[in-house]
């Protein structure tokens, strides 16, 4: 058990530390976006950071309805691996010169962050609906499809078009 987190007993209590991990990597990609979205060079890449950065902050207003559904209180716990994802992109974008390639890097970040979060909200999903949260389950799903999307969004752009250009 984490020094500040409650114990996990329960799929009930596993749920609600999920649900406040998940609410503070949301918290620190709306955060790191911007900066992201500064260091892009790609008019295409810059424009769907910023469409995410709308997304995670619609998301981030997604969750703190779940708490309300839940009664539960509205609050997060640190996430080591956002924090680690996050933290690698941002030493990558440092120590790369061409701008060419750094957008190819910010796409492997973002995508980072998009898998872990896929992984996340699909888990929380799936507890939501065994816990008979179906009004949760609904939310969560919804933001599962845009973490979805926004993946495929990117590895289409790295495909067409910005990793091409970091090759030549």
């Amino acid at each position: 058990m984490g020094l500040f987190t409650s114990p996990i007993k329960t799929l009930d209590d596993l749920f609600t530390h999920m649900l406040q991990d998940i609410y503070y990597a949301e918290q620190q990609i709306a955060k790191a976006l911007p900066k992201m979205i500064d260091k892009a060079g790609n008019p295409v890449l810059k424009q769907a950071f910023e469409k995410h950065l709308h997304e995670t902050e619609a998301q981030v207003t997604r969750l703190e309805q779940v708490f309300k559904l839940l009664d539960k209180p509205v609050k997060g716990v640190t996430c080591a691996a956002i924090d680690g994802i996050i933290s690698e992109t941002k030493e990558i974008m440092s120590d790369v010169g061409d701008q060419e390639v750094l957008d190819a890097a910010l796409i492997a970040g973002a995508q980072a962050v998009e898998h872990y979060e896929i992984t996340r909200y699909g888990t929380l999903t799936a507890f939501a609906k065994q816990l008979g949260h179906i009004g949760a389950a609904g939310l969560l799903e919804q933001t599962l499809i845009e973490e979805r999307a926004t993946d495929t969004a990117l590895t289409k752009l790295a495909g067409q078009e910005v990793n091409r250009k970091a090759a030549a």
